[in-house]
């Protein structure tokens, strides 16, 4: 079934290749049958869609990381743990972003630069401050950054005006509560079942390279947890939700920095081990946060199209060159 596994070297594990995979497919699934779940109650609810995008949909798709990230602290693994966020937050915006501009363009309303974006550059720079000054996010840091996220959420949910120009929605079909209900459910075993493997496969795959937990962290990890927002935006793109597909990718970074790392932290405090994280990976994760703004506004103003794309993925790419070099 993976036929480049047969052409590994001896010294490369084999079975911890297989487990990545696996978990990666588990976690993608997993994501995917959440997603349809949340997002059908939430229609149930008639919940606006941008709304939609930056709690529901960011919430569920940022499942992965959450569970991938708990579950590599609780064990002992905390670069993977951290890698596996900050990778995910860069992998949203400059491989997510730029492939979803490849299919279409965005036009950016003002709340998008007053509201949206501020927050995401706030949480980052928060988190930045916390991890920096002492090389651990503690209990308390994790709880600032979970009651930062529900006064956000608070503000979203009762004043927030739609950060992207919308087309009219199509009649939907609610689904029967009964595959609701299955959707969710199946969605959190895999979910679950998928982390456990993945991070097997990855400290596994890790000692077998020798290389260290944030580099697969913050590389294959991260971007496996991200596919479900790379799914969420492009297939948002392809129906015309524009709303959704801006809205999932900036509400994930904002809930993967104050919700995944901010609940690890409380449950189970987080050191770093390899110095690069804050170093080099938080400084490329500000650097891309901040250049989504600029982008809006130049050339033409308050969009971003398939050039703002390419220019995103260019950067993506550089970032993995250097952390590989």
């Amino acid at each position: 079934m993976f036929p480049p596994i047969v052409y590994l070297p001896n010294q490369f594990g084999r079975m911890d290749v297989f487990f990545l995979v696996l978990g990666l497919i588990l976690l993608i699934a997993g994501g995917d049958f959440l997603l349809k779940g949340s997002v059908d109650l939430s229609l149930r609810l008639s919940i606006p869609k941008i709304v939609v995008g930056m709690t529901v949909v960011s919430l569920v798709t940022s499942a992965p990381e959450l569970i991938v990230s708990l579950q590599s602290a609780l064990q002992g693994f905390p670069d993977l743990a951290l890698g596996n966020v900050v990778g995910s937050n860069l992998a949203n915006l400059g491989l997510v972003l730029g492939i979803t501009l490849l299919i279409g363009s965005l036009d950016i309303r003002r709340s998008f630069y007053f509201v949206d974006w501020p927050v995401m550059m706030l949480a980052s720079l928060l988190f930045y401050f916390f991890i920096a000054s002492d090389g651990m996010l503690g209990r308390i840091e994790g709880i600032i950054m979970v009651v930062a996220l529900f006064i956000f959420l608070i503000y979203l949910l009762r004043f927030q005006k739609p950060a992207v120009a919308e087309v009219p929605q199509e009649f939907v079909n609610v689904l029967p509560w009964y595959k609701t209900i299955f959707f969710l459910v199946v969605g959190g075993v895999a979910l679950w079942g998928g982390s456990e493997i993945l991070i097997s496969g990855a400290v596994g795959l890790a000692t077998d390279l020798g290389i260290g937990e944030r580099i697969i962290g913050i590389t294959l990890v991260s971007v496996g947890t991200s596919i479900p927002e790379l799914s969420a935006s492009v297939m948002a793109m392809i129906r015309k939700e524009k709303a959704i597909s801006v809205g999932n990718l900036i509400g994930s970074n904002i809930f993967n920095l104050l919700a995944v790392l901010g609940i690890t932290a409380i449950i189970y405090p987080i050191h770093v081990i390899d110095d690069h994280l804050i170093d080099s990976d938080l400084l490329w994760m500000l650097g891309i946060s901040f250049l989504v703004l600029p982008l809006v506004f130049f050339p033409k103003g308050q969009r971003l199209n398939w050039k703002d794309g390419l220019i995103l993925l260019a950067v993506y790419a550089t970032f993995l060159f250097t952390t590989f070099s």
